[in-house]
């Protein structure tokens, strides 16, 4: 061999070297979980925070990069954090929801998540997974392309993060906490916020308003993520069309709207222009309300666009919005979703469920008072999936037992299928059906399982749009429509093509959506409701992902600081 061409060979080895070494950092962050005194609406109260932050710090990687997050908590309750949407292949131990994953970081004590953020480009966020710590305990997780790979679409002049958030006045763990007592609904939020702000509509709100700076003919990366606690937001920027581009850190057809709509734990990434005269205008988020009868918080919360060399200092342009019950634009918007190019749909599938999801009502035990049963006539509220009204263990996580081998702490006998047919969608649900069986199971999937879950609305109670998140996967909704799903004239109309990938669906309101995934990430997997009230009523369940064969297809070991019960 010449010495050229060992200098070649060489140079080449070094170069893949040193590419690797730029394409492929470790980022090391602390977050200590600590109480922060927080203004809004004019009160004042101890929230908690990371770092004294609210909300808490945005983090940039690259696809490819690993993070490094130690938590330390320095608060009064237990805590954990979730990274949203990341899919943590074999890392199931970096997921983060409590007694799922792993038993909660207790005061005083700290944890470090270690993951890697593998062929994911967009946004995402991460969030406390205790409780209802997420109320205040959030932030956005921004994944950019490569180095030296760009955006599918022209790259932006700016990129800004836009984080829907809900406030209460009260602690939100005393919010909850006095509902679980009661067993009635809990207390609605007494503001909505961007960037936890609730903008110049509230009171004391005015000066802290968010501002979004742009200059004329700029556009702007607005990547617009719903951290509410229980609502589904419309959201949209007065007098500017907003160009979807993605979902979910998932690249889509660009489409244009006026409107979004964003169950919570939904992102969104949009293109907007700045095309319109020098002034100020009102981004504006309000609620989605699908269920009838049901309080929520009809406030809008605003930030505000603002040319740089605007003209005027007059009002900021308030922009329409849908009314809170317009499930048309709802349905309009979801179904321009479609995946950027073509892609690999699971057509054969190995595991075909079929998930019923919705309220319930149980009747008061009987050594309760009635102070402790202030649901409808006299019951206390609850939520399931396939009638299981899903309960988390407390002496050991669930992804612990399994890899432990720990018996009695959960069962592999999840339903496939509800284990009553009815008229899910009906007006006249027997009464009989109301209230579900408590159980910790799970549904157990052999590695490489090629999955498809048909996800069906009730109208037990009521019937409602569910943001419905699984953990460790990305899917692809293949479908969704009104009243009670019929494979023989439904599955015809299934988009296997370019469907949209995400990690939540918003199951339409007395509807149906369908979703495919191909099970290749061992570990266990919680799927639930993003509603958290819904969540601690029982609107869950978990898979149980075998490991394949070999290193690859397997869990990695858990790390030597795991938090113990």
């Amino acid at each position: 061999m010449t010495t050229v061409h060992t200098f070649s060979i060489l140079l080449f080895f070094c170069s893949l070297f040193s590419a690797s070494l730029i394409i492929a950092k470790v980022q090391h962050h602390d977050f200590v979980i600590q109480e922060t005194p927080v203004k809004r609406l004019c009160k004042t109260r101890n929230a908690i925070t990371v770092n004294g932050m609210f909300p808490g710090p945005t983090l940039e990687v690259n696809n490819g990069d690993t993070l490094e997050v130690k938590v330390h908590n320095r608060a009064r309750y237990n805590i954990t954090i979730h990274w949203h949407g990341v899919r943590q292949i074999r890392t199931g131990w970096a997921d983060g929801p409590e007694f799922v994953t792993q038993c909660p970081i207790r005061p005083g004590k700290s944890y470090t998540y270690r993951f890697t953020i593998q062929g994911q480009e967009g946004t995402l966020w991460w969030h406390a997974h205790s409780s209802w710590l997420r109320a205040t305990v959030y932030g956005a997780l921004i994944i950019h392309p490569t180095p030296g790979s760009s955006f599918p679409f022209p790259k932006p002049d700016r990129q800004t993060a836009l984080m829907l958030g809900e406030w209460w006045n009260a602690n939100p763990v005393d919010v909850i906490n006095q509902a679980t007592r009661t067993g009635a609904a809990p207390n609605i939020s007494d503001a909505y916020t961007i960037n936890g702000q609730p903008g110049d509509l509230y009171n004391c709100s005015t000066k802290e308003t968010v501002v979004v700076p742009i200059n004329s003919g700029e556009t702007s990366l607005l990547r617009v993520i719903n951290a509410a606690l229980n609502q589904p937001l419309f959201f949209t920027v007065a007098n500017h069309n907003l160009t979807v581009v993605g979902a979910d850190a998932s690249y889509l057809k660009p489409f244009t709207t006026k409107v979004l709509m964003l169950g919570p734990g939904q992102t969104t990434d949009v293109l907007l222009t700045a095309d319109q005269p020098p002034k100020r205008y009102y981004i504006a988020a309000r609620a989605y309300q699908s269920a009838q009868n049901a309080p929520f918080d009809n406030t809008t919360t605003t930030a505000i666009l603002q040319y740089k060399k605007k003209t005027t200092t007059s009002k900021p342009i308030m922009p329409a919005l849908p009314a809170f019950n317009d499930t048309n634009s709802v349905t309009s918007f979801s179904r321009k979703f479609k995946s950027l190019r073509n892609v690999v749909v699971p057509k054969t599938i190995d595991d075909n469920l079929f998930f019923t999801i919705g309220l319930g009502l149980d009747n008061c035990p009987k050594k309760f008072p009635k102070s402790r049963c202030q649901g409808l006539n006299g019951t206390r509220f609850t939520a399931s999936m396939n009638n299981v009204s899903f309960v988390l263990p407390s002496n050991f996580s669930l992804l612990q037992a399994h890899s432990n081998g720990i018996p009695g702490v959960f069962t592999t006998e999840f339903p496939s299928k509800p284990p009553v047919k009815f008229d899910y969608t009906g007006n006249n649900i027997s009464r009989a059906l109301f209230q579900p069986v408590k159980g910790t199971k799970l549904y157990k999937l052999k590695y490489g399982s090629r999955v498809q879950v048909v996800l069906q609305d009730t109208n037990i109670v009521t019937s409602e749009n569910h943001p419905i998140h699984l953990h460790g996967y990305d899917f692809y909704i293949v479908g969704e429509g009104f009243g009670n799903f019929n494979p023989k004239k439904d599955t015809s109309k299934f988009n296997l093509v370019d469907p949209p990938l995400r990690n939540t669906v918003a199951v339409p309101v007395n509807g149906w959506a369908v979703i495919r995934f191909v099970a290749d990430n061992p570990g266990v997997w919680l799927m639930h409701c993003h509603l958290d009230v819904h969540i601690k009523w029982g609107l869950a369940m978990a898979f149980l992902v075998d490991n394949g064969v070999g290193e690859l297809e397997t869990l990695e070991a858990p790390p030597h600081d795991l938090p113990i019960c």
